[in-house]
């Protein structure tokens, strides 16, 4: 007997890829150019996303959220990806890094009081991995913190994190160095004293997302606030860095199509030699690719998010979504530049900011060059 397979969503997963796509359209849409251009954080959006219930959405009821499972996540991302990469990332990072952990790691008392208002979508919170000299090689933290009369004092500096400077943020997960050969995961509140959430970074894209260098200068937080076993925030992060990058994929899917979607609108409608430029083979050609691409970037996507929902292994199949949406990406937004012409260069048409937002896909949650690497160790026996 042949055994079925069934590459479909669900109806509910369907009737909610529609209603989050109705949101982008109509709430985030209008305002993507505005935000880009100002990059100010729109909180009042990302409290719409959290009364939507986008950010509990892989959380129980119990802790405020939905109960979904991590395939309804990556949709969500998806089609906010299509409108909004800066929202999308918003609401990845949020999820991701910023609650997961407590959910994963976190004791009941921790989850209670850190874990509930992210799932709710009344805050949010980041995770703070990346240093200056502390990126792909993540082992090589020189954040420190040392435990002394029931305080840990932190010390150190992490680069390039998002969520932790907005004015609805709630706390940053870090790893520090509790000991030379040891690295523990700890919640820094974002009021905790000796902490500092510097400036937004001036960036290529994601100009709506909040992204900031964090500083800890004996910064004290309690005891309590380890999250997990001490000694193992390397292995856990890692954990939460393999479901980043099937999220991430998601997110260069969701971006992927908007290009495709906005490239046949225009390619029908822009006129030369006296037809639409879609009539000519080499317009025609480009979009059938870049179509092909979002299919097969979502096709892998939602293989590694479902194996990741059956409890089943997934860490080949997260770098190899993430490569290969990242990758299809960067070049889908290129060739819609190109389809647009000059129109393409001028910031009035979307595919601009797609462009400058496409090219982060190949950089965070693990580089492609890194995932080269974890895919070539798995079919290497390495």
């Amino acid at each position: 007997m042949l055994a079925t397979m069934d590459f479909r969503l669900s109806s509910e997963q369907e009737a909610f890829r529609q209603t989050v796509r109705d949101f982008a359209e109509k709430v985030i849409g209008p305002r993507a150019e505005e935000m880009d251009e100002s990059g100010e954080f729109p909180v009042d959006i990302v409290l719409q996303m959290g009364e939507l219930g986008l950010f509990g959405l892989p959380f129980p009821e119990v802790y405020g959220g939905a109960g979904a499972d991590f395939t309804t996540l990556c949709v969500a991302i998806e089609e906010l990806a299509r409108v909004d990469s800066s929202m999308a990332i918003t609401l990845e990072a949020g999820v991701g890094l910023g609650a997961m952990p407590l959910y994963l790691f976190g004791t009941e008392q921790q989850k209670q009081r850190w874990l509930v208002p992210l799932a709710r979508g009344e805050k949010i919170a980041g995770f703070g991995l990346t240093e200056p000299e502390a990126g792909s090689d993540s082992g090589n933290t020189k954040t420190t913190a040392e435990l002394g009369q029931g305080e840990w004092v932190i010390n150190g500096t992490k680069a390039f994190i998002t969520n932790v400077g907005t004015p609805i943020s709630q706390h940053v997960t870090i790893t520090a160095r509790t000991a030379p050969d040891e690295i523990s995961n700890i919640i820094v509140p974002v009021d905790a004293p000796g902490f500092t959430a510097g400036r937004k970074y001036k960036k290529l894209g994601w100009h709506a997302s909040d992204t900031r260098e964090l500083v800890f200068a004996d910064a004290r937080v309690p005891e309590e606030n380890l999250l997990g076993a001490r000694g193992e925030g390397f292995k856990n992060f890692l954990i939460i860095l393999d479901a980043g990058r099937v999220a991430i994929g998601a997110l260069a899917v969701g971006l992927t199509q908007g290009c495709v979607d906005m490239c046949v609108s225009y390619a029908k409608e822009r006129k030369q030699f006296g037809k639409p430029i879609a009539d000519f083979q080499a317009i025609a050609f480009k979009l059938a690719d870049m179509s092909m691409s979002a299919d097969l970037g979502r096709l892998a996507v939602y293989r590694a998010a479902w194996l990741h929902d059956q409890g089943l292994p997934f860490k080949r199949e997260a770098s190899v979504a993430k490569l290969y949406a990242s990758e299809a990406a960067v070049t889908a937004a290129r060739e819609a530049i190109q389809i647009h012409g000059g129109y393409g260069f001028m910031d009035e048409f979307a595919v601009s900011r797609f462009y400058r937002d496409a090219k982060v896909l190949e950089i965070g949650e693990g580089t492609s060059e890194v995932q080269r690497i974890l895919i070539s160790r798995d079919l290497l026996g390495g």
